[in-house]
């Protein structure tokens, strides 16, 4: 007898899997996703259309990014006025309320952990409705759906260089590909859960994978914004994985990788005055004879 049906998880899955996320679980996903805006330079009142733009992506990004490489409209997702609508006055609070109340009110850490739970529920729908829409374009296509879950997970990390060029900042070494975070890890090994899912190589329900994912993801990324952490459950077994397959030392962490020692340059003898007037007179004897 199945485990799940034993302890009766098996509707609880599938009806948390139905659940709508307009407009409590989007809202709770646009004021994270924005108050990582607020934490960047400011920008808004010095140019409050860049700052919108930069919220859009920031809300957004996924979207525009996993409709342009599937050959789609990269606007297509601003036809949902009241999306966009909800996002930008979620802006707007965010930025211009009086006396910073409302960003005062979400930052607060035991609101911000709830409105962060709440986010990783939208994160992982969006995962698996990325590996879904790849797998009906491209039925046998395994390595488009893990890009496009991967995409849709992710957001606008992958996408962080352009948004900075909007605010006027180049930071090419905070590029996602070379320093992963956590959620774009979580976003990567998800979509080749929900992959190996779609394709029937995994032999549990979508409902299920859609539970348990969300539950690992939200109770995680509680526990590191509880911390004030930026780490990740997953580097122990990366380096052991890392160690294996590609010889990196065994046991380093992030900072070891990105951080490595510089070489040390070879130090040139330095001549002393003494040595420099000696050299000066043999010279001139040389050429006295």
């Amino acid at each position: 007898m199945d485990v799940l049906e034993v302890l009766n998880l098996g509707d609880v899955a599938h009806n948390f899997s139905k659940m709508g996320m307009f407009p409590v679980f989007d809202l709770a996903y646009y004021i994270v996703s924005i108050l990582y805006l607020k934490y960047e330079p400011e920008v808004a009142r010095k140019s409050p259309v860049a700052s919108w733009l930069c919220a859009m992506l920031y809300c957004f990004g996924s979207y525009i990014l996993a409709d342009v490489l599937l050959g789609g409209c990269p606007l297509d997702y601003f036809q949902y006025n009241s999306h966009i609508l909800l996002a930008s006055a979620i802006w707007y609070l965010v930025f211009f309320c009086p006396l910073n109340l409302f960003y005062k009110c979400v930052a607060f850490l035991p609101v911000k952990l709830v409105l962060v739970a709440l986010k990783e529920v939208v994160r992982t729908r969006k995962i698996a409705a990325g590996v879904h829409h790849a797998h009906h374009a491209y039925h046998n296509g395994f390595l488009i759906m893990v890009i496009i879950g991967y995409v849709k997970g992710s957001g606008v990390a992958l996408i962080s260089n352009f948004e900075q060029l909007l605010r006027g900042v180049w930071r090419p070494e905070t590029n996602e590909i070379l320093n992963m975070s956590f959620p774009t890890k979580a976003s990567l090994y998800g979509a080749i859960l929900f992959t190996l899912q779609e394709t029937h190589l995994l032999p549990v329900s979508k409902t299920t994978l859609i539970c348990l994912f969300t539950a690992f993801m939200a109770t995680t990324k509680v526990i590191l914004t509880a911390r004030h952490s930026h780490g990740s459950p997953f580097v122990l077994i990366e380096s052991w994985v890392c160690h294996l397959l590609f010889g990196s030392p065994l046991g380093g962490g992030e900072e070891e990788h990105h951080a490595a020692p510089a070489p040390v340059a070879p130090v040139s003898p330095v001549k002393t005055k003494e040595e420099f007037g000696e050299g000066t007179r043999k010279r001139k004897s040389k050429k006295a004879e």
